[in-house]
């Protein structure tokens, strides 16, 4: 079987936000679907704490920049839906980001970039140059007075959104599977990086890599900021009264789900960008193996000569901002046969 119809059967192997997304998409089409997960819902990368959604820069403008346009345009109303079929908050909102700007060359590459929003985004979001005193306390220290603001960035909770996602899965009358179970029809594998070293192996070849990230919350309530991105940091301000601040990217690791010293630097650095959180409380840490596909973008298609198997990886750091247009394509690939994957987001583009 290569592809389903509304009705029949589809199996979603993972539960992190790419498997979960697309469980939920396949079941408000029509599809029975059974999402089977070895350990529990965001188990892998997609249980940790930051949950930024953000574009990239507006400019050089490519196909991977567009579907995450796409994606995160769309992220409104899905997130609406999964709250409203679940009933179970995914904490997601647009509350847009802020970067500070370091001297005049960034502004003025600031100011530039401006140009390039207007084109791609249309009025769907603005990029602008702002000054920072217009952000409140957790506005972080900038040498130039100015930020970059843009108004597209958005936040979920990454372990509220899987637990969100599963309710409405299950009320939409999918089945969750914890441990194993059969699979039936035919399957989408969401299995991060085990699921990257698996086809890796079964191609080959080399497809993609887990990189270790680690990441805290802080015990600071800042209503609705934006967040901040700074020095590679992302700052994101939860509705719960909590601040993410992640993460490290560490290629080479010896214990993935083991918190370090690298952790208490980037808790230091936030300190610094943001003075507001000084003597904020750490209340969570987190480490755990996000997956990288080769391409750097999502892995999306079939998987190379297994008949009705398909593949669903590699969201990396963005995997919650493209969760949504992911579920999507994957839904027009396995329920109708229509493949609107954008080149580089193949899986033969990463082989």
């Amino acid at each position: 079987m290569t592809r389903a119809e509304s009705g029949d059967r589809v199996t979603v192997r993972g539960a992190g936000v790419f498997g979960l997304a697309c469980a939920f998409t396949l079941a408000r089409r029509g599809a029975r679907v059974r999402l089977i997960e070895t350990a529990r819902i965001g188990a892998g990368s997609s249980g940790g704490t930051v949950g930024a959604l953000a574009p990239h820069v507006p400019e050089q403008w490519n196909p991977k920049k567009q579907f995450q346009l796409d994606s995160l345009l769309m992220a409104q109303a899905f997130w609406d839906d999964v709250r409203a079929i679940g009933g179970r908050d995914p904490g997601y909102a647009r509350v847009g980001r802020i970067q500070p700007l370091a001297d005049e060359t960034a502004v003025a590459l600031a100011q530039a970039r401006a140009a390039g929003a207007a084109l791609h985004w249309g009025d769907a979001a603005v990029w602008r140059v702002a000054p920072v005193a217009a952000f409140g306390p957790l506005a972080p220290l900038s040498p130039t007075g100015l930020v970059v603001h843009d108004t597209l960035s958005a936040r979920a909770a990454p372990r509220a959104a899987g637990a969100a996602l599963a309710a409405a899965l299950t009320a939409l009358g999918g089945e969750i599977v914890l441990g194993e179970g059969a699979e039936v029809g035919p399957v989408i594998h969401a299995t991060g990086a085990p699921g990257l070293a698996a086809l890796s192996a079964a191609l080959g070849k080399p497809v993609g890599n887990g990189v270790k990230g680690q990441s805290a919350l802080l015990r600071h309530d800042a209503g609705p900021a934006p967040q901040v991105y700074a020095e590679g940091l992302h700052i994101v301000p939860h509705a719960d009264g909590t601040v993410a601040i992640g993460s490290t990217s560490e290629r080479d690791y010896d214990a993935p789900d083991t918190v370090d010293a690298q952790l208490d630097a980037l808790i230091d650095k936030a300190r610094r960008i943001c003075p507001v959180l000084a003597e904020a409380e750490v209340v969570d840490r987190w480490a755990g193996v996000r997956p990288r596909a080769k391409s750097r973008a999502p892995m999306l298609g079939a998987w190379p000569g297994r008949a009705g198997h398909f593949i669903a990886n590699g969201g990396f750091k963005i995997g919650f901002g493209m969760a949504p247009k992911v579920a999507e394509v994957m839904a027009d690939l396995v329920l109708e046969g229509r493949d609107a994957i954008p080149d580089g987001f193949r899986v033969e583009d990463n082989l």
